[in-house]
């Protein structure tokens, strides 16, 4: 479509396990990503969710082409990113930029902020009117004071910080960001800072997110679609509303009932999920999620679901099937709106 300004298709990472010390052999693999689909859209932010160990930084490193593919493609503007020349990817880091998850890591204790913003004109060439001059308009987009140009990390905090790494990464004016985690490390309230910060700057620049995030609440008021990821593969895909208020897969089901609700009245009881995540290495037959699931029965374990649109059935529908809510994707044979254990 003539919207959309990344397409990722089948995408697949699995890494080699191998055993021995002077003759190594392959003994398995781990399957961080297996099977991956979705678009981006121009402007809109895509949050993607899930557990830790699901694939979610495997997944931002390919779509930044730091990890080549086991197999898939992701295509920026219909360019098929991994058959790019070098100096053709090259120009493409000028429009996908990353903004990483740790800003007490990310930025390196020995440059200044001048020098840790200005880096990628340092790279890819001075910008029209000096690198000086808009090293200081960045540090001020994104609330910074431009005179503190000569001062270095450890004289900032957590927030300001990830605002260096958010100015450093729109430095090159790009048409894509992709968000690993930004806030996690990040205090509550300076979230909300931070995230502000992202949507304002995702209007005033005409911006695409993938903002990547372990908890359902954070992305909630930033994107507007949102994928639930789970053990290498989305499990469900939909915008905001759909996801939050007509949840179909078990497993963002259970994520959502343990997001805390300020009113009291409106609470319902978490679902507990048993058992640990299954190993990437050695993943369930049929549904990946079926060993941790309250619905799972036999054709679980022998049938994949796959990502596809379900009619989507509340609690209290009847026999005739009538359908609640939107319909959107979701890999679960019994998708339905029950967030209750059966």
């Amino acid at each position: 479509m003539a919207d959309e300004i990344l397409q990722v298709e089948n995408l697949v990472k699995h890494f080699p396990l191998t055993q021995g010390v002077v003759f190594k052999h392959q003994v398995g693999q781990v399957k961080a990503v297996d099977g991956v689909s979705f678009a981006l859209h121009r402007g809109e932010t895509l949050g993607l969710v899930g557990e830790s160990g699901c694939g979610k930084s495997t997944l931002a490193k390919l779509l930044m082409a730091l990890e080549r593919p086991t197999s898939g493609s992701v295509r920026f503007e219909d360019q098929d990113v991994f058959a790019l020349s070098r100096a053709e990817l090259r120009r493409l880091r000028r429009r996908v930029q990353m903004v990483l998850q740790d800003p007490y890591t990310s930025l390196n204790p020995r440059m200044t902020v001048g020098d840790i913003v200005g880096e990628p004109f340092a790279i890819h060439g001075d910008p029209e009117g000096g690198r000086r001059r808009r090293v200081r308009e960045l540090l001020e987009v994104v609330g910074l004071d431009p005179d503190h140009v000569n001062r270095y990390p450890h004289q900032f905090s957590g927030g300001q910080r990830q605002r260096i790494g958010i100015a450093r990464a729109l430095a090159l004016r790009p048409d894509v960001i992709v968000c690993d985690e930004p806030v996690s490390a990040l205090d509550v309230s300076v979230q909300a800072q931070v995230m502000n910060l992202l949507a304002d700057l995702q209007k005033e620049f005409g911006l695409s997110y993938v903002f990547i995030a372990h908890d359902l609440a954070v992305v909630r008021h930033i994107s507007d679609r949102v994928a639930v990821m789970y053990l290498g593969k989305i499990v469900e895909i939909g915008d905001e509303e759909q996801i939050y208020d007509h949840p179909t897969h078990p497993y963002t089901q259970a994520l959502l009932s343990a997001v805390p609700v300020p009113d009291p009245t409106r609470r319902g009881t978490p679902i507990v999920l048993e058992g640990d995540v299954p190993s990437p290495t050695n993943p369930p037959s049929g549904c990946r999620f079926r060993t941790r699931c309250w619905k799972a029965q036999d054709v679980c374990a022998t049938e994949e679901p796959l990502l596809q649109v379900r009619a989507a059935r509340g609690p209290d529908d009847g026999a005739d099937g009538g359908v609640t809510g939107s319909s959107h994707p979701s890999a679960c044979h019994f998708a339905d709106e029950k967030t209750a254990r059966d």
